[in-house]
C-alpha cells in the first residue's frame, strides 16, 4: 500500500505507544464499538447508505453511489499479498530518480510555473517537493491504477481486516459523488482506493482538495493544477515549513559518535557541522535547525542530514527507502547534483536479514515483525549491539556483523 493510508496507520501506531496513568491501566477500559463489516453485501451496503444519510448525504446520492457495487477479489488478493520493501537506497533511488524523470519533472515545473507559484505562495511548498511526489506516485499521471475505486473501497470496508480504516474512505467517496468529483461506475485508481495523479484517498481529497483550474470540481485524475495544489495543501497539513530544507547530502569524517546517527532527536545541524560533517553544497546556514544524520547504507555509503521538513515524507509514506529517495529526488529537481554513493559494505539478503532479526529478538530487542526489512527498530537494535561489540554503531547490517552476533 502506498502512503495515503498513512494517517490511519500512524494513528493506530501512536495509540499503541501512548502512555496512560497507572490508575487508567488498572481500570476497565471502554471498548471501541466494532465497525460493521462482513456478511451479506446488500445488507452491508444498506448500512453504509444509512450512515451516509446520517451524515447529511441525500439518499438518492447514496443509492447512485452504491448501485451496482461489487466485491473485487483482486483487491483482496493485493491486500493479502502486499510485498515488503527490501531494495537498498542506491538500488531504489537510481531506478526511480532517473534522468528521464528529472527531465520530465523540469518540464512540468516550467509548464505549470504559475500553478506551482500559487502552491508555494498559498501553502509554502516549493515546486520540487510536489513534483517529486508526482513523479514517484504515478509518473506524472501516466500510471494511476485501473481498479474501480468505489468497488475497491466497498471491498476493503466490507472485509473485516481493517474496516475502521476503509469505511470512512467509502463514505468520503460517496460524498465525492455528491460533489460530482467521482463517477462510481467509471472512476479508477489504486487497489487501496487512492485516486489521481498524486494518489490520495477520498477522505484527504475532501479535506484538502483544491480546484486549481477553476472548473468547480476537484479532479485529481485529469487536472494537473488540481493535483498540484491539492498536494501542496496536504503537504502543508503534514507540517511542512516554508523556506526550510528537508534533506542535505553531507560528507563524513572518519570518526563520529555513530550511535547518535539515525532518525533520532537531540542534535542540530550545527552540532553535526562542529563534529566535521560537511554539506556537499557548502550551505551551513541552517545550523540552528534540528537535524538527524541518516546513513541509508552505513557510514561508508551516502549520508544525509534530514531536517524537520523531512517528517512530512515519513507521513506520506512510512518506508524509509521510499521517503529518502523522494526527498533526494526533490533536491535534484531543485538543482542539487547526484549524490556520491561511496563504497558501502555489502548488506544482507532476505534470509540473512530474517536470521539477524531473530538473533536480535533473542537478545531482547524489539525489532517488530521478522520480515527481512532493515527498518527503524532493527537499525536501533543493531546500533546497541554494535556498541557492545566495539564497532561503529551506524545501524547497517553486514555479513560480518551477523557472524559476530
Amino acid at each position: 500500500m502506498t502512503g495515503k493510508a498513512r494517517n490511519a496507520l500512524l494513528t493506530l501506531g501512536l495509540l499503541a505507544l501512548s502512555s496512560t496513568s497507572v490508575l487508567a491501566q488498572t481500570q476497565p477500559q471502554p471498548q471501541t464499538p466494532p465497525v460493521a463489516c462482513g456478511g451479506d453485501l446488500a445488507t452491508f451496503l444498506e448500512g453504509v447508505k444509512t450512515e451516509a444519510v446520517g451524515k447529511g448525504i441525500p439518499a438518492d446520492v447514496a443509492d447512485r453511489a452504491l448501485a451496482g457495487a461489487a466485491l473485487d477479489q483482486k483487491v483482496l488478493s493485493r491486500d493479502r499479498a502486499q510485498g515488503v520493501f527490501k531494495q537498498t537506497f542506491t538500488e531504489f533511488s537510481k531506478r526511480t530518480v532517473s534522468k528521464g524523470r528529472l527531465d520530465i519533472g523540469a518540464q512540468k515545473m516550467k509548464e505549470y510555473a504559475d500553478v506551482f507559484a500559487r502552491a508555494e505562495g498559498e501553502f509554502g511548498v516549493p515546486a520540487p517537493v510536489i513534483t517529486a511526489f508526482w513523479a514517484m506516485e504515478t509518473d506524472f499521471g501516466a500510471v494511476q491504477g485501473d481498479f474501480n475505486t468505489r468497488n475497491a473501497l466497498v471491498t476493503l470496508a466490507h472485509d473485516c481486516r481493517r474496516p475502521e480504516m476503509f469505511r470512512p474512505q467509502l463514505l468520503s467517496a460517496i460524498e465525492m459523488v455528491q460533489h460530482g468529483d467521482l463517477d462510481p461506475a467509471a472512476t479508477t485508481g489504486a487497489w487501496a482506493g487512492e485516486i489521481g495523479q498524486v494518489q490520495m484517498l477520498p477522505e484527504d481529497i475532501i479535506a484538502y482538495g483544491v480546484d486549481g483550474d477553476g472548473d468547480g470540481h476537484v479532479n485529481l485524475k485529469k487536472s494537473s493544477p488540481d493535483a498540484i495544489l491539492t498536494a501542496a495543501k496536504f503537504i502543508k497539513s503534514l507540517g511542512f515549513t516554508a523556506g526550510q530544507p528537508w534533506i542535505q547530502e553531507v560528507a563524513l569524517p572518519d570518526q563520529l559518535p555513530w550511535e547518535k546517527t539515525g532518525l533520532q532527536p537531540g542534535m542540530t545541524a550545527g552540532d553535526w557541522f562542529a563534529l566535521g560533517v560537511a554539506p556537499r553544497d557548502g550551505n551551513t546556514s541552517h545550523g540552528a535547525l534540528e537535524a538527524s544524520l541518516v546513513l541509508p547504507q552505513g557510514r561508508k555509503g551516502v549520508a544525509f542530514l534530514t531536517y524537520p521538513n523531512f517528517k512530512i515524507y515519513l507521513e506520506w509514506n512510512q518506508s524509509f527507502i521510499y521517503t529518502t529517495s523522494a526527498a533526494y529526488f526533490a533536491t535534484r529537481l531543485a538543482g542539487a547534483p547526484p549524490y556520491q554513493a561511496g563504497n558501502p559494505e555489502p548488506g544482507l539478503g532476505d534470509t540473512e536479514m530474517k536470521t539477524l532479526q531473530t538473533k536480535l529478538q533473542a537478545l531482547g530487542h524489539d525489532v517488530g515483525k521478522i520480515d527481512g526489512i532493515l527498518g527503524s527498530g532493527t537499525r536501533t537494535a543493531l546500533q546497541k549491539e554494535q556498541l557492545k561489540l566495539g564497532l561503529p554503531a551506524d545501524g547497517w547490517a553486514t555479513p560480518d556483523l551477523l557472524q559476530a552476533l
